[in-house]
């Protein structure tokens, strides 16, 4: 069975893109004593105030209603940002030859983190970091981030 995030995201998604944005992940996370529904938007031009709160007026009937989640939560609608977090396959395909910082759960080579031109993520994740390429397999990757803006 799905997680609530992943429940979520497959309920609000068409909601979501007729509001003219993308959804870009959805995650239930707790923080202190509350829960916290977010969910992060995307597109070209770059996300307002008023279109986290069209999303958010569109996407809470339709949550209400199927009520996928049997605690109380906070709703919040806000951009992934600039430095978004990649999560999912296409995330990657989405920035594909841009830089990219990965962390990772095991050490290659002694070192966890690599900073880098994202160059494939076909199959695996591909960066070269100023020449050399590394190659890193989804399940190995504990966090990654679209990074460095001018």
């Amino acid at each position: 069975m799905a997680n609530a995030a992943e429940r979520v995201y497959e309920l609000i998604k068409e909601t979501v893109e007729a509001q003219g944005v993308e959804l870009w992940d959805v995650r239930f996370i707790k923080e202190g004593a509350s829960w916290y529904l977010r969910v992060f938007i995307d597109k070209p031009d770059g996300i307002n105030i008023d279109d986290c709160t069209n999303v958010s007026h569109a996407i809470d009937p339709v949550i209400d209603e199927a009520d996928p989640i049997d605690k109380s939560y906070y709703l919040e609608v806000c951009s992934c940002g600039l430095e978004r977090e990649l999560v999912k396959p296409w995330h990657f395909e989405k920035v594909l030859g841009q830089k990219i910082k990965v962390k990772l759960y095991k050490a290659i080579e002694g070192v966890k983190e690599f900073e880098g031109l994202l160059i494939s993520c076909e199959d695996t994740v591909r960066i070269d970091a100023q020449g050399k390429i590394y190659e890193f397999a989804l399940k190995d990757i504990s966090k990654a981030n679209l990074c460095d803006f001018e």
